[in-house]
């Protein structure tokens, strides 16, 4: 607080202050759970759905937050991240700890997480003022994950209902642990329009609803039988899908020097949200989430900084 900006943050600072007012009208959320993410090195702020919205800020949209911190010390510097970033945040204090998760990474530096239960994030409660940006936004990004308690669930689609119908209402499904199950899908998936899924959550996901056939056409048949606008399949190292009505999009994943893969996949989710808003193609779309994820899974922690050449 009070310090000047290095010269490259302070290029950074103008950039977004230019592409805010150029895209004065995007605006987007993230809701659902916010957290500190438990890693080796320390914590880190994490959460699905924050790590959207932080990157999204990035990219230049105007960015907010709907979650729940705790009365303590993790949700107070939370908030203080959130503000010193100018995220719009609707983050209530909640009497339950913040959210925490423990987070494990093997040798490739992909994570295994703890996500620990009770929390603040598992009782949103949205504000009126929460529901009027929602009323005024062009996209929405939400998960399973904050789903796992009934306060946060009915919120969740609370809020998707108030979002405009031709918004992106982006589904990161995110099946963690044991905290998803069919009538949450089901119903998140009857409010999304793009659908953002991993290459394990995909097997899970047709086993649970009897979609049969090769990769691509499993894809193909989730997008038809949803209507969506856009389905995203992501593979780590094995590259990753866009597949729109009218066009297919298969990119490699670069290849780089990973220090962990926090993030990554959050980080192409707001690219692709980005993208889409700004009226990209399919595949410029991609290509930028491709590059831009590949660039979060070389640096440590899930919100890394983006340079210049990525925004």
């Amino acid at each position: 607080m009070g310090r000047s900006l290095p010269v490259p943050m302070m290029k950074i600072l103008i950039y977004k202050i230019y592409v805010c007012i150029m895209d004065r009208s995007f605006k987007v959320i993230g809701i659902g759970e916010i957290l500190w993410d438990l890693l080796p090195e320390g914590k880190q702020l994490g959460g699905a759905p924050t790590n959207f919205a932080y990157h999204a800020h990035q990219l230049g949209l105007i960015s907010s937050i709907i979650s729940g911190v705790g009365k303590d010390d993790l949700g107070e510097e939370i908030l203080q991240i959130i503000d010193q970033e100018h995220i719009i945040s609707f983050i209530d204090t909640i009497d339950r700890p913040t959210g925490t998760v423990s987070v494990q990474l093997d040798k490739n530096g992909v994570p295994e997480y703890i996500i620990h239960e009770d929390v603040a994030w598992d009782f949103i409660s949205p504000s009126e003022a929460a529901f009027t940006f929602a009323s005024q936004s062009q996209a929405i990004c939400f998960g399973s994950l904050a789903q796992r308690s009934e306060t946060s669930y009915y919120s969740i689609q609370e809020i998707l209902d108030v979002v405009p119908s031709n918004a992106l209402k982006v589904f990161d499904i995110n099946m963690r642990q044991n905290f998803y199950n069919e009538q949450v899908i089901s119903h998140s998936l009857e409010k999304a329009n793009v659908l953002k899924i991993n290459d394990e959550e995909i097997m899970i996901f047709s086993d649970m609803f009897g979609i049969s056939g090769d990769e691509f056409e499993i894809m193909h048949q989730i997008r038809s039988k949803y209507d969506l606008k856009v389905l995203a399949l992501t593979k780590g190292a094995d590259g990753s899908w866009l597949i729109s009505e009218g066009e297919d999009s298969f990119l490699e994943t670069p290849k780089v020097t990973v220090a962990d893969t926090v993030g990554a996949g959050d980080s192409f989710t707001a690219a692709l949200v980005a993208g889409l808003l700004r009226g990209k193609s399919l595949h410029e779309t991609h290509k930028s989430a491709v590059d831009i994820s590949a660039f979060v899974c070389t640096q440590k922690g899930a919100t890394p900084i983006l340079p210049d050449h990525l925004l």
